[in-house]
């Protein structure tokens, strides 16, 4: 993996993501769509939908040979191609349609189903984040931008984490688990889907545990940005894989004491 170059890969799903967010933003704040319901009871809108294929055909156009693959409709482009693209137009759904900030435009490649870059824009936050193999992982706002790494702190007592405790949890009957984790930081939040991790990435959380039920499209652009930035991301397992239905990230320090934990 080490030898790929993936520098015009990263400005294509840079540039990609601008087209993105120029779709997406002025939505979210004319508040002009309408909300459907998934079989899975999770929201929906049109601009989900017209925001996915936006997002792939401006990847197809420029990488013809490629596969994609996204939340709202499914395979496209080549299917036997080593490199595929994971997209998930908007992460954070149910925020865009209230009226929160955080959600985000979630843009991964794949080589042999391994995310080697990932680009998550949040324009509503002005923020965005990008990281892959060979890359760094780096965070741009309001006209700055910069590297980043995730924090040192070593000890779960001095942590700030992250929980994103849905009914998953009780079902697998860890939610005291959970709450154990919190109870052991030093200082427990929940700002969920894409955010926890990109906050880990950057050093500001220590540790940050999803909801389970997460899917690949959830988590393809994750996982590469957070490693980049000398992170740990797995399932509640301690497996490295963004295929499962669960996600902890952290600064390394401390992941098999939470995977232990949670366990």
């Amino acid at each position: 993996m080490s030898d790929l170059d993936l520098r015009a890969d990263l400005e294509l799903a840079l540039d990609v993501a601008d087209v993105a967010d120029a779709f997406t933003l002025p939505h979210f704040v004319d508040r002009d769509f309408t909300v459907d319901w998934k079989t899975n009871q999770t929201e929906v809108t049109e601009i989900d939908r017209q925001a996915e294929t936006l997002i792939v055909n401006s990847l197809a156009a420029q990488r013809p040979d490629h596969g994609a693959f996204g939340e709202e409709h499914g395979l496209g482009g080549s299917e036997t191609s080593r490199w595929r693209w994971v997209i998930d137009p908007i992460d954070g759904t149910s925020g865009f349609v209230r009226g929160i900030p955080v959600w985000a435009s979630l843009i991964a490649l794949t080589f042999d189903n391994v995310p080697v870059l990932g680009v998550v824009s949040a324009p509503a936050l002005g923020f965005r984040w990008w990281g892959g193999v060979s890359l760094g992982a780096y965070v741009s706002a309001r006209g700055t931008e910069r590297s980043i790494s995730v924090s040192s702190v070593n000890a779960l007592g001095d942590s700030q984490v992250c929980v994103t405790h849905n009914a998953g949890w009780d079902r697998l009957g860890l939610t005291d688990r959970l709450i154990t984790l919190q109870q052991q930081a030093r200082r427990s939040r929940g700002f969920g889907d894409f955010w926890q991790h990109m906050l880990v990435a950057e050093g500001a959380m220590d540790v940050a545990v999803d909801a389970v039920g997460v899917a690949p499209y959830d988590l393809a652009a994750i996982r590469p940005i957070v490693e980049a930035a000398g992170g740990t991301f797995t399932d509640r397992h301690g497996e490295p894989t963004h295929l499962h239905d669960t996600a902890i990230s952290s600064n390394g320090h401390m992941h098999d004491e939470v995977i232990a934990l949670l366990n």
